[in-house]
């Protein structure tokens, strides 16, 4: 069997959750995996109500959708993170509250607890997110940055998510970290130190998006590999890079997405650079049988066109494995 294509809401959140239901199965897609922001999840509601997840999923249900994942990067981001006026635009007022930056890390981390007991109220075993960080601002080593100073980082990052990772075990939901820029784990280095730090946490591992890491130099498909045990959820996404120097760098010179003098952009699916028939080989070599979701951003591009197309590339891509050997045939065994 090939993979379920489902339609990650992040970005479409500015729309009634049945409106984008319509719209997905007019594109073609099996599912969405639901954002908690906008209409499309509300976690203190999935918890309050008895008959909130019920209806989500009738919701789903009448235009022959599913879910598999919900996703709560927002709030997860502030878990860690040093607060300040940026976390207030994305945070739920209950959660920024008097933006006092201890609070907030306090509230997203109860919210984030939540969360697990949210999904599994809907019946799906995986939360992906953010995690936040506390030392992504000593990226670049300048003032020189001691050694203990990351330990800290990495220390706190267990310190506050260990409790929650806990809730998840209790409720039987896994986390799925996005590795990314600002985040503790943004490459193969530290989301292999992310998991020593929490001692392999039965609840912790990843949603792999390779648009965080092509651009960067990091192999993807080592990624895949390496921490194949940890791959709870796949995003799909491309994104381009300039192959020769350009006017900014990786950092992205402050530019907007878009600009034309960025190093590095995301694009349709299809339309930039990443190799996804490598990453279709690897995830059947680690025996990933779950969704393959398109998180779709392009700046040139109108969003129903593209999420349409890469649908469509998403199933042309996609293949079931060999239950046998090409050359079994041969043998008269």
């Amino acid at each position: 069997m090939t993979h379920p294509v489902t339609l990650f809401t992040g970005q479409w959140a500015d729309l009634p959750l049945e409106e984008l239901c319509r719209h997905a199965k007019e594109m073609g897609y099996d599912g969405l995996e639901l954002a908690c922001w906008g209409d499309h999840f509300d976690v203190w509601q999935a918890v309050a109500d008895d008959t909130y997840c019920e209806r989500k999923i009738q919701l789903l249900d009448s235009y022959g959708l599913r879910v598999d994942a919900i996703s709560n990067h927002l709030v997860g981001q502030a878990v860690c993170d040093d607060i300040d006026a940026r976390h207030r635009a994305i945070l739920p007022q209950h959660v920024w509250g008097d933006g006092n930056p201890e609070g907030v890390r306090q509230r997203a981390a109860q919210e984030m607890m939540r969360t697990a007991q949210a999904a599994a109220r809907l019946g799906v075993k995986v939360v992906n997110g953010f995690t936040g960080s506390s030392i992504w601002r000593y990226l670049y080593s300048f003032p020189p940055v001691p050694k203990d100073m990351i330990d800290a980082g990495f220390e706190d990052f267990a310190r506050r998510w260990r409790p929650i990772l806990d809730e998840f075990q209790k409720y039987d939901v896994r986390f799925a970290l996005e590795v990314h820029p600002t985040e503790i784990a943004f490459d193969i280095v530290t989301a292999q130190r992310a998991l020593d730090v929490l001692d392999y946490h039965p609840a912790f591992g990843f949603n792999f998006d390779p648009s965080h890491l092509a651009y960067q130099g990091v192999d993807y498909i080592e990624f895949l590999r390496r921490f194949h045990q940890r791959i709870f959820h796949v995003h799909m996404k491309d994104v381009t890079w300039a192959p020769a120097p350009a006017l900014s760098g990786v950092f992205g010179g402050h530019l907007d997405f878009g600009d034309p003098r960025r190093y590095w952009d995301f694009r349709s699916l299809g339309r930039g650079r990443i190799d996804f028939e490598a990453i279709i080989r690897a995830l059947h070599e680690i025996h990933y049988t779950g969704p393959l979701s398109v998180e779709w951003e392009y700046a040139g591009m109108d969003r129903f066109h593209g999420a349409r197309e890469a649908c469509a590339f998403v199933r042309r891509l996609d293949f079931p494995p060999s239950a046998q050997k090409f050359d079994a045939a041969f043998s008269n065994e």
